[in-house]
């Protein structure tokens, strides 16, 4: 079973890395000293029977007696016999001659190979043990075969010599990789349990959080940024929460107390007559104005689906236009403000665009009402549609509302897309404070955008860019907007 924790598992890895790399050292070094050893061996060998040779076949007459032969066998043989190994020699016609040692767990040689050259070779008896054995050719032992063997240790001695070079591998591992397991997992483990911690922290910190320090594994520091971001969003949210709440009650307050307050009038008889009239006037007017705010709540709401939410179709700006100004043909004139349409000419090309026609409704809708909350009698809206090229952008289509009201207070063009901003905080009207809001946040489900201006020599402009083709934005192009009431 696989450890849960980091740490556990980084032990675990590198104790799996160790023993593999042990066995892979051990195996290979095993190998080098076991042919070392087999070579030290037959070298041994070779020089023991070059002896045996010399005692025996050169140095004795040709008409030797066997005692002769078997004195100087047992003078020149004792470190093969003793090492557990033997001595055969065959005669011309391959019949056992003189036996040294116990070689009854082996057969016997083959006849003699006459001049071939020295045979060297290892080989298992019947009884289990390996064995080294020499065959020199019949040169120089007067055509007699000399058979020498000796047991093959090789593997038990490089078995002794790699356990005592195991116990110092085996430290080096330990030393070298204990420290550098343990400074891994602090690596890793250290910004995981501060994130961790302050994951846990978030549900119950209010205000700005403090950023974690990024470092640790490139992995660890990515995962460290992003949460810092997420911490950072998580915090501009609540504030933009308290702030929307304190917002919600100021706006809720104002029409809750004039309907509380004149329907009592009328229950209790104070109002009567005209009086009564206006009252129920204005009770049905803050309806509506909290009628309004639900409906916008509504549509942020909507908006935190994002693309999603869209029912994209072809659309025309011209047709939208003409249709915006049908809607507030009435509300216009009856604050006395003109209504003028400026879209495409005979033989442009045409300005049609993919979106949503509810959104496309609702941004013009909002432009053309936040236009006309600030214009006294007298005062014009402009409504107009153009192709626009933004750099870094697609083809789109601009769309903009212009008035000549007072315009928007300096230094506050970019504030007034900011969620219930109010350039001036005492004014009150009949907006919910999140028109402006809901354009932009419609533009940018789109892949659009929103923008303010004032224009000389007096007035403001609120244009919103519509691409021809919608396209999902990325995160960093969603902003909090607001209203320029």
């Amino acid at each position: 079973m696989i450890p849960r924790g980091i740490t556990s598992r980084i032990v675990l890895a590198f104790v799996g890395l160790g023993l593999a790399l042990l066995v892979a050292v051990s195996a290979s070094l095993f190998l080098v000293l076991r042919d070392a050893h087999q070579t030290e061996t037959e070298s041994s060998l070779g020089n023991q029977v070059v002896l045996i040779e010399a005692a025996v076949f050169l140095h004795q007459p040709a008409a030797v007696g066997q005692g002769q032969i078997q004195q100087a066998l047992s003078d020149y043989s004792g470190p093969i016999v003793d090492d557990g190994g033997y001595i055969i020699i065959l005669g011309p016609k391959g019949a056992t001659r003189y036996v040294v040692g116990n070689p009854s767990s082996m057969d016997v040689p083959a006849a003699p190979t006459g001049s071939a050259p020295p045979k060297i070779d290892t080989f298992k008896a019947t009884d289990g043990q390996r064995y080294i054995s020499i065959e020199p050719n019949t040169s120089g032992t007067r055509g007699f075969t000399l058979y020498v063997a000796v047991p093959d240790r090789s593997s038990q001695r490089a078995l002794n010599d790699l356990s005592r070079a195991l116990i110092i591998v085996v430290i080096v591992l330990l030393l070298v990789g204990i420290p550098i397991a343990w400074l891994l997992s602090r690596s890793m483990t250290g910004p995981m349990r501060r994130l961790a911690q302050a994951a846990a922290d978030l549900p119950t910190r209010s205000g700005e959080l403090e950023p974690l320090p990024v470092e640790g594994p490139t992995e660890v520091k990515a995962l460290t940024e992003r949460f810092n971001v997420m911490a950072r969003e998580l915090g501009t949210t609540r504030h933009e929460e308290t702030q929307m709440l304190a917002n919600l009650r100021h706006d809720l307050r104002t029409p809750l107390t004039s309907i509380a307050g004149f329907a009592e009038a009328i229950a209790d008889g104070t109002a009567s007559g005209d009086r009564a009239t206006a009252a129920a006037r204005t009770i049905a007017e803050e309806s509506q104005r909290l009628e309004r705010l639900v409906g916008e709540l509504g549509v942020v709401e909507r908006l935190r689906e994002g693309a999603a939410a869209l029912r994209p179709e072809k659309l025309d700006a011209t047709d939208l236009l003409v249709d915006a100004t049908a809607r507030f043909e009435a509300q216009a004139a009856a604050q006395g403000v003109s209504l003028e349409v400026s879209g495409g000419a005979p033989g442009e090309p045409e300005l049609a665009f993919t979106g949503d026609r509810l959104a496309a409704e609702r941004i013009l809708g909002n432009l053309v009402v936040n236009a006309l909350s600030v214009l006294p009698k007298g005062g014009h809206v402009w409504l107009r549609a153009a192709q626009l090229q933004v750099p870094g952008r697609p083809m789109g289509i601009s769309i903009s509302v212009t008035d000549d009201g007072p315009g928007f207070p300096p230094g506050t063009t970019e504030k007034v897309f900011e969620r219930f901003y109010r350039a001036d905080p005492s004014r009150s009207g009949s907006g919910s404070g999140l028109g402006l809001a809901i354009v932009r946040e419609l533009a940018r489900a789109h892949g659009g955008d929103a923008w303010a201006e004032n224009v000389a020599p007096h007035g403001a402009r609120v244009s919103v860019l519509m691409p021809i083709v919608p396209t999902v934005p990325d995160e960093g192009g969603k902003g909090a907007a607001g209203t320029r009431q």
